[in-house]
């Protein structure tokens, strides 16, 4: 894949999360949006493979990090907060051992 078809794959990527992660917060929308797009219009002058692919990296862990690690929550009451985990960060319950395993 050609390394414009990368910068809009991973724009889009930015974006769809965006959307997914800030749902019904306009606030958080806009101000995610506004960045996105400011980032990329400052860089899309760049010319250097090497550049280009290192902020590929960082926009791909950008989007990784948005996706798998941040959280919505809403002020309910003055010192309550209702929390609402997308489905992709619900994990596993892992059963806790104080005995460490035997290494075969």
């Amino acid at each position: 894949m050609g390394t414009r078809l990368k910068v809009l794959r991973v724009f889009k990527d930015l974006h769809k999360t965006r959307r997914d992660v800030f749902r019904d917060d306009d606030i958080a929308l806009t101000a995610a949006r506004l960045k996105i797009n400011e980032e990329f219009k400052k860089n899309k002058n760049e010319t250097s493979e090497e550049n280009i692919k290192e902020m590929l990296k960082m926009a791909r862990a950008v989007e990784t990090i948005l996706r798998e690690n941040v959280i919505q929550g809403q002020h309910v009451e003055e010192n309550k907060i209702l929390l609402r985990p997308r489905k992709s960060l619900l994990l596993e319950n892992v059963p806790y051992s104080d005995t460490p395993r035997n290494k075969t």
